[in-house]
């Protein structure tokens, strides 16, 4: 598969991803409740809500983004790859990725690759983009793929 797609039109990208709050204790207790309704078949009985929020991160309903890393592949006098990390506030993570995706990445032959980028980044990604209000970009608009 790889030798049909040309490097320099894949964007590879991984996300980083951690808990929003620091401490259980500084949710709200509205979503103190939520957390604890949404993890109550991964905790079972062997974890309260409390000692299992150190995993919130993975739950895009629960935690943030605080680093994209995207990296591509370029021609110019023999291939380079070069890679671009954006971190700070998430929106402003959110919206310079997609910036990139919108100017550099935004046609039919270009494509994203993470590890488990279907099933965790894209939509983890995308979920982050609509709870800030960000449209998102036609590369993350996976609807009805």
């Amino acid at each position: 598969m790889i030798t049909k797609i040309p490097l320099e039109n894949i964007l590879f990208l991984d996300i980083e991803t951690v808990p929003e709050k620091e401490a259980f204790e500084q949710l709200p207790e509205e979503v103190q409740q939520l957390w604890a309704e949404k993890t109550e078949y991964r905790r079972r009985e062997e974890y309260t809500p409390e000692e299992f929020y150190d995993r919130a991160g993975i739950w895009a309903e629960f935690g943030k983004i605080i680093c994209i890393s995207a990296g591509f592949f370029q021609e110019a006098e023999g291939l380079s790859f070069r890679v671009r990390s954006y971190t700070g506030e998430e929106e402003n993570i959110l919206k310079e990725f997609k910036k990139l995706l919108e100017t550099y990445f935004n046609r039919p032959k270009h494509v994203l690759c993470a590890h488990n980028g279907k099933e965790f980044d894209f939509p983890y990604i995308a979920r982050r983009m609509i709870i800030h209000g960000i449209g998102l970009p036609s590369k993350l608009s996976l609807f009805g793929k």
